[in-house]
């Protein structure tokens, strides 16, 4: 009984982390305390909202510190107002493999009210890689494994019950909670710190 204790004590880290995630889609160290998987959907302005005025407050004070390993998910919703999540989705992961995840999904955010109406993701993608990296990732955005990592994002949110994008699944000594509060950054903080202080 001692030897199966000891062995559930030694995989359980392991099923709850699930697969590695794409590196160049994460912010961190691997072994920091607690663990953020961020799920989102670049045509959602909430998203949005989350990534371009709160995310850099996460960076600084958890991520840059060394108390959280970021992992970004896709988790494009499928709905008539999505219509492009999906294709926007492909084409980050595809940039993240030539280390350009963060630049293309500035880009994408930024540019979330034009190319989420007009269908444009690409002309958005491409306006931020070098023409070189442009043939990779036109490449990559179709290749099988891609898309298989999007889709095991969407797997894994829908297997975690997400409510709704953005949704921060925040790990910390194998318990994992949703949170999707973040009109009031004090209240994330205060949280995470009152985590970390267990």
């Amino acid at each position: 009984m001692k030897i199966l204790a000891l062995s559930l004590a030694l995989v359980l880290p392991c099923l709850a982390a699930g697969p590695d995630p794409d590196k160049a889609r994460t912010m961190g160290n691997p072994a920091a305390p607690l663990l953020f998987e961020l799920y989102s959907d670049f045509s959602c302005p909430a998203c949005k909202n989350l990534h371009e005025n709160v995310l850099p407050a996460i960076v600084v004070d958890y991520v840059n510190t060394g108390k959280a390993y970021l992992v970004f998910r896709e988790f494009p919703l499928n709905i008539p107002a999505h219509v492009y999540s999906r294709p926007a989705a492909a084409l980050a992961v595809a940039a993240a493999r030539v280390g350009k995840y963060q630049t293309v999904s500035d880009a994408l955010f930024r540019s979330q009210q034009a190319w989420s109406v007009n269908g444009k993701v690409w002309e958005t993608v491409a306006a931020v890689l070098t023409p070189e990296e442009q043939k990779k990732v036109q490449v990559l955005a179709k290749d099988p494994a891609v898309l298989a990592d999007v889709q095991r994002d969407v797997e894994r949110g829908t297997q975690a019950v997400l409510a709704q994008t953005p949704t921060l699944m925040v790990t910390y000594k194998l318990r994992q909670q949703p949170w999707t509060q973040f009109a009031d950054y004090s209240l994330f903080r205060g949280y995470i710190d009152a985590l970390l202080k267990k």
